[in-house]
């Protein structure tokens, strides 16, 4: 197992913040993001295959400014809504799914004072975290989701004077390895509610190792952190969950929806570059599968003339099977987001009925999108293998990255688990349960 080390701290320039007098709408929102995709798209899979720790993807981002995107509009803020949001994660993803997924879970994190706050919080004020994340032009990594197991203690705080003292080691999915603050549940000893606080990677006592490398997504910076005596001033607890579920409100519980729904955007985004992708090799002719049907071997028409690569009837069989299968999970996918966005403005209003209904669509997305995503990218593999095989010694146009990066995110989901939980409500209109790992 290799060593801890402290975290490295990132030198790229700061974005400047935007003119009070910049549009504080979603309109600007697609441009830059398709930009930024377009440039991601360029040099993924060198980056994919060099997997270094995501300082440059990050400098990117910040860049663009869409670390700052979901917070309300205001002096120097240019804020966007949770539709919007899922859309930059959706179209980051299909030209890099790593740097979707890192940008995913910082746009959850930021809302952790929303989520788990005392009270309802004042964007005008600034007390909220997304609105400091934006004006600091921090990069948020991290998790606050506790220990999915007994035997994992996962972080501790012991109470002082001024605050507490945080303490523990804990994996994290993403950000940790180029975040500029971590956000992470803790648990305070003698209790068992949960603390979310925010915590400077800079400070002497925590270390970040980044592990060994990753079948897939490499480059969301996933690591594991050690906390060592570490100090949580009273003023860096963002919010709490209490351990009785019935004191959990049905707004907090959206948390981990939100994260799960930006995941669900992160697959689909995988699936459709990498049929993207696939669709300009078909097009240029350097790939697809081949049905002998002349005496020399080329597929024909048929009066018998020969057909080019985009009219062979079994490639535009596959593209169309590939192309239905995108197309069904992004309209589940979609319905799930609307209805997440009305549970959020709907903040502290939200009734548990409107929240059970919100968790069986964004599960609903989540399998259909899971598998959709890992059958995509596999025959995707199979469309390209030509262009793959001819370029082998440069690496090859990289599409393996999309089927490695499909089986990483999916990895770790149940799909007979959500299937339970959607069947369980439609037949007897069950809920599920109201904790935060949902």
């Amino acid at each position: 197992m290799s060593t801890p080390r402290k975290s490295l701290r990132r030198t790229a320039i700061r974005i400047v913040p935007a003119p009070a007098d910049r549009p504080a709408d979603d309109e600007i929102w697609p441009r830059v993001t398709r930009e930024l995709a377009d440039d991601l798209a360029v040099d993924a899979p060198a980056r994919d295959r060099a997997g270094k720790a995501p300082f440059d993807e990050v400098a990117r981002l910040q860049e663009a400014g869409l670390p700052a995107l979901l917070t309300a509009p205001g002096a120097n803020r240019r804020g966007a809504d949770w539709r919007a949001a899922s859309a930059v994660v959706r179209e980051i993803s299909a030209a890099d799914s790593s740097v979707g997924e890192l940008l995913a879970h910082h746009y959850v994190l930021s809302w952790s004072s929303r989520f788990f706050g005392p009270a309802p919080q004042d964007a005008a004020t600034g007390t909220a975290l997304d609105v400091r994340t934006a004006e600091e032009h921090w990069l948020l990594g991290g998790g606050v989701e506790p220990p999915r197991t007994e035997t994992d203690p996962g972080l501790r705080l012991t109470p002082t004077t001024n605050g507490w003292i945080l303490d523990g080691r804990r994996a994290f999915a993403s950000g940790v390895t180029v975040a500029d603050r971590l956000v992470v549940g803790a648990r305070p000893g003698g209790t068992g509610d949960w603390l979310i606080v925010l915590v400077d990677p800079a400070h002497p006592g925590v270390f970040t190792d980044a592990g060994a490398d990753r079948v897939g997504q490499r480059l969301s910076g996933a690591g594991t952190v050690t906390f060592d005596h570490v100090p949580v001033p009273a003023e860096h607890v963002l919010g709490l969950l209490p351990h009785d579920e019935h004191a959990v409100t049905p707004f907090a519980t959206l948390a981990p929806l939100a994260l799960r729904l930006l995941l669900v955007q992160v697959g689909l985004g995988i699936a459709e570059g990498a049929l993207a992708e696939a669709r300009d090799i078909s097009r240029a002719g350097q790939a697809g599968p081949v049905p002998a049907s002349s005496p020399d071997g080329r597929p024909t028409t048929a009066g018998g003339h020969p057909l080019g690569t985009g009219d062979d009837p079994y490639l535009l069989l596959a593209y169309g099977e590939l192309a239905t299968a995108a197309h069904a999970a992004s309209a589940v996918v979609e319905r799930a987001t609307d209805a997440l966005a009305r549970g959020l403005l709907a903040g502290e209003t939200l009734g548990p009925e409107e929240r059970a209904d919100i968790a069986v669509l964004v599960s609903a997305a989540e399998t259909v999108t899971g598998r959709a995503a890992v059958r995509i990218t596999t025959r995707v593999l199979e469309l390209v293998d030509g262009a793959e095989g001819a370029d082998a010694q440069s690496g090859g146009p990289g599409f393996d990255r999309f089927w490695r990066n499909a089986r990483a995110l999916t990895a770790h989901t149940q799909p007979s688990h959500r299937l339970r939980d959607i069947g369980d409500h439609y037949l007897n209109g069950t809920h599920a349960r109201l904790t935060l790992p949902a």
